[in-house]
C-alpha cells in the first residue's frame, strides 16, 4: 500500500496557522473532498474546510468538521476511522502522510458563501489572493454577506471582497 498514513484526532482551540494552506482550486485536493465528503455527511457531520499542506516532508491533510452540538473528540475519531478506510482504497495521497481531523475550534475558516452568511456581525480576519485597496490583510466586522462577496467593517470604512480572491478566512474570536 503506497498511501500508509499516521492519524491523529484533535480540538483545535486557538492554534496559530502556520502552514501554507492549499484551496480547493488544487485538483488533487478537489479530488480527495469528492471522495470523502459524502461519507461525512452519512455520519451527520459537516465537512467543513480541508487542508492539504506539508509537516517536515510528510503531506498533511486536514480535515475541519462541524456539527450542530459542537464537535468532541469521538467524533473526530470516527471521521478520522471513515476518512482513512476511503483513502486506503483510494489512495490520492501516494506518499506516506498525516491526517488530521479537527473542529473548526474558536477562529473557525470561513470558507463557503454560507459560513460568511452565519456570522453577519462578528469579527474576521480576512487575507486576499492580490491587494485590494492597497491591502492584502482586513480585520473587522463581517457587515453583509452575499453569494459572491462579503462586506467587511474595518476601522468604518467599508470593504467589498468577492469570495474567489479571498486566500482565507478565519473568525477572530473575542476572549472574555
Amino acid at each position: 500500500m503506497l498511501g500508509s498514513m499516521v492519524s491523529r484526532a484533535s480540538v483545535h482551540q486557538n492554534e496559530p496557522e502556520l502552514l501554507v494552506v492549499v484551496t480547493y482550486k488544487s485538483a488533487g485536493l478537489q479530488n480527495i473532498v469528492e471522495k470523502i465528503s459524502r461519507d461525512i455527511d452519512e455520519l451527520g457531520y459537516e465537512l467543513l474546510h480541508t487542508e492539504l499542506t506539508q509537516q517536515g516532508k510528510q503531506p498533511l491533510l486536514r480535515i475541519y468538521i462541524d456539527a450542530p452540538g459542537g464537535i468532541r473528540v469521538d467524533d473526530c475519531e470516527a471521521v478520522s476511522n471513515r476518512v482513512s478506510m476511503i483513502l486506503d482504497v483510494e489512495d490520492p495521497i501516494r506518499s506516506k502522510y498525516i491526517l488530521e481531523v479537527s473542529s473548526p475550534g474558536l477562529d473557525r475558516p470561513l470558507v463557503r458563501p454560507e459560513h460568511f452568511q452565519r456570522f453577519v456581525g462578528d469579527k474576521a480576519r480576512i487575507v486576499m489572493m492580490q491587494k485590494m485597496s492597497g491591502r492584502k490583510h482586513f480585520l473587522g466586522e463581517i457587515n453583509q454577506a452575499g453569494e459572491s462577496s462579503v462586506t467587511i467593517a474595518v476601522d468604518g470604512e467599508l470593504f467589498e471582497l468577492p469570495y474567489e480572491d479571498i486566500k482565507s478566512a478565519r473568525i477572530d474570536p473575542v476572549y472574555e
